[in-house]
């Protein structure tokens, strides 16, 4: 038996581990060992807002029987708010908890942290643009709870994908160890997903088409992965309003439906805008939910095999 080690990026995994993830997933979901890390303790710093990532977290550590210390936006409500470093913040926090969950504004901030965490396990909850690996493993095991499979399926990869740490992560699991699908890329011009996913698709030889017209990818697709406008992403630029408006053509609604296959899924990471639309969620394809409280279950996985042992 071994232990995970770490959570950074989607490229650490071999597919033996991610299959291994799913297995312990789908065991915490039917009966979750409630005493197995008694005596552990769990720090969520946060340096961005987090509603869904913090508290399944924090509720998956609970379950298992663990301790939580948390801070919500460390930014803003901690010592960084004081000029501390991100290694010094570390350094710290790692002599009060057992595994660091970190959430960090600038991309590459949870590989940073590793340096520093006296061999206390960094698990990313997401680096600014970068990467989020553990929504992309609850992702991927949403899609194989609906199809049984992850293979010969039309995935489509919607909105502000320039920005989206969700579908690189996604993208990079995809190309790795389940290359035989085929991704849609739709998103206005402004939000197209970055060349360095599109060659390590290429490296893996699964074939992807960008597009801006979502009306002719839904009747294709068999899930459709919605993503919202990322205006955090844009104080340092003028394109916002413009990527607004030309997002409106990528909105799924009533007549998105009408178009999409009987069995397709809609997913989502939360939290939406306008996107998609609230009269969609009574639609048995509206998967975001699902997919959300997926995510407890995915996140207790990892914890065990981080904590104790697989």
């Amino acid at each position: 038996m071994k232990r995970l080690g770490l959570v950074i990026k989607a490229q650490q995994f071999d597919k033996r581990t991610v299959e291994r993830v799913f297995t312990t997933a789908k065991r915490m979901e039917i009966s979750p060992p409630a005493k197995l890390l008694d005596g552990r303790i769990m720090a969520s710093l946060f340096y961005e807002p987090s509603t869904r990532t913090r508290l399944s977290f924090e509720s998956a550590m609970k379950r298992l029987g663990g301790e939580v210390i948390s801070t919500e936006n460390a930014k803003e409500f901690s010592s960084k708010a004081k000029g501390e470093s991100l290694e010094d913040s570390i350094r710290v926090i790692s002599g009060y908890a057992d595994v660091i969950v970190l959430r960090y504004y600038k991309e590459g901030g949870a590989g940073r942290a590793v340096a520093y965490s006296n061999n206390v396990p960094i698990i990313n909850a997401g680096d600014g643009i970068g990467q989020h690996p553990t929504q992309a493993l609850l992702d991927l095991y949403t899609i194989k709870e609906k199809f049984g499979k992850i293979e010969d399926l039309r995935i489509a990869m919607v909105g502000d994908l320039v920005n989206g740490r969700t579908v690189r992560s996604l993208s990079y699991f995809l190309a790795k160890h389940y290359p035989k699908n085929q991704i849609f890329f739709v998103s206005p011009e402004a939000t197209r997903m970055r060349d360095d996913i599109k060659s390590y698709l290429d490296k893996y030889n699964v074939p992807w088409v960008e597009t801006n017209s979502l009306e002719d990818v839904l009747p294709k697709a068999d899930v459709v992965y919605q993503t919202r406008v990322q205006k955090e992403r844009f104080e340092k630029s003028d394109k916002y309003s413009q990527v607004v408006e030309e997002s409106k053509g990528l909105m799924i609604g009533k007549h998105s439906l009408a178009l999409m296959k009987p069995e397709a899924i809609v997913m989502h990471p939360l939290p939406r805008l306008t996107e998609i639309g609230y009269a969609v969620d009574r639609d048995p394809r509206a998967y975001y939910f699902k997919q959300a409280q997926n995510g407890l279950y995915v996140r207790m996985a990892l914890l065990k095999m981080i904590l104790d042992e697989y």
